[in-house]
């Protein structure tokens, strides 16, 4: 059995602030299996890497015996989380929101243990909410408190409009807590303020307050700014192993143990032991190797982390292709779509279907540029210039 200390220190690894830490070992102590709540309004389909600190830190509270809450926001996600935000959020769509939910479910799972998870929507209570049930809801706090917000704040003063229903986001965040009966609530340093209204909220209904633990936002591959996929420094949950491997031997060498400490599940004693031995001379790259073998096998498998290094620096980028490409014609015989397999093979960039399967296996084949990616088929009538491997590319014509 895990011991409170080292269930504390498990818990405390990479995060940003704990409130409370005597709050937590109260809860820890009382030996019952623990309600970890985290909440994730669906609003893209894909998740990168940045996403999965707080994930990871859900996965160390499962392996700890407790129970995870994994809370969609369908309800929420309508609204549109504003913080961070100096502009009101478009709203989604009802048909977005589920569209991006189940597309999340499938990838947190290579975290999580689906056993031990709870998937939850807050539309199964918010959505019974009558208008006097909000109304009642919003008697809750204060147009003051909301102002104390940091990004409400900079655009009230700024002039810039603040929308009445962004005011219920927060409120509808520590709701969820109540409606789950939560002890702990994971968020990222951007949600401290929402994470915070549950506690608030908490007491209101009579509930004993959650701990609200936040976890710092992963820098992208610059070192610098967040990892986003709008800035284009991002390393994506489906990313190719190949990508995955490229991506992040590129991550600059003092970041290298911030990804470790937030993204691999490995002690602390090994990576300082790296760390120590890097200082003193070491290669580098043999932890970001490590460290890449680990993530692809999570999101991949062991096969793909082993193999990944074949196809990594592979990737071609449009501006990189030469004109004079060999050109190879296909006949579809009459099909509106011909398999990459059958594509690779025909056009002379696999020796067999085999070789092909492989390479598409590996995150090895490119399609004007761009990764393979989860694309079975290819739609007859145009042109690509179509990569396999480091040497082989000829622009195909499907007809």
């Amino acid at each position: 059995m895990t011991s409170i200390d080292d269930a504390l220190a498990l818990i405390k690894r990479g995060i940003d602030e704990l409130i409370s830490e005597d709050e937590l070992i109260q809860k820890l102590k009382s030996g019952r299996r623990l309600k970890i709540k985290a909440g994730f309004d669906p609003t893209a389909p894909d998740l990168h890497f940045g996403h999965t600190v707080l994930i990871n830190k859900l996965r160390q509270f499962q392996d700890l015996g407790h129970e995870v809450i994994f809370l969609i926001g369908d309800f929420t996600g309508m609204i549109g989380d504003p913080s961070g935000k100096n502009v009101t959020r478009p709203p989604l769509s009802a048909e977005d929101v589920a569209r991006n939910a189940e597309t999340y479910k499938e990838q947190v799972f290579r975290i999580l243990d689906p056993e031990k998870t709870t998937v939850v929507f807050n539309s199964q209570w918010m959505g019974q909410m009558s208008a006097a049930d909000m109304i009642k809801l919003a008697g809750q706090s204060t147009v003051a408190r909301m102002l104390e917000r940091d990004d409400f704040h900079k655009r009230y003063t700024g002039n810039r409009a603040i929308a009445i229903h962004e005011f219920l986001y927060p409120l509808i965040q520590g709701y969820d807590s109540v409606a789950l009966e939560a002890d702990v609530e994971l968020g990222g340093t951007d949600q401290k303020f929402n994470l915070l209204m549950g506690r608030t909220l908490q007491g209101r209904y009579q509930q004993s307050a959650q701990v609200v633990l936040t976890m710092p936002l992963l820098e992208g591959l610059d070192g610098v700014q967040k990892m986003s996929k709008s800035l284009g420094n991002y390393i994506g949950v489906t990313d190719s192993p190949g990508e995955m491997y490229t991506k992040i031997l590129s991550v600059p060498d003092d970041l290298t143990w911030r990804y470790y400490e937030l993204l691999s599940f490995l002690p602390m004693a090994e990576v300082n032991a790296m760390r120590e031995q890097v200082a003193s001379g070491g290669n580098p790259q043999e932890p970001k190797q490590r460290l890449a073998r680990e993530l692809i096998a999570r999101f991949h498998n062991e096969e793909a982390a082993a193999n990944a290094h074949k196809s990594a620096g592979n990737r071609m980028a449009p501006g990189e292709i030469p004109d004079d490409v060999p050109e190879v014609t296909l006949d579809a015989g009459g099909e509106s779509s011909l398999f990459i397999f059958t594509i690779l093979k025909e056009a002379g960039l696999a020796q067999s279907g085999k070789a092909a399967k492989d390479m598409v296996k590996q995150g090895a084949v490119f399609i004007d540029g761009e990764p393979l990616g989860d694309r079975v088929e290819l739609p007859v009538g145009g042109s690509h210039i179509i990569q396999a491997g480091k040497k082989k590319i000829a622009r195909v014509h499907l007809q």
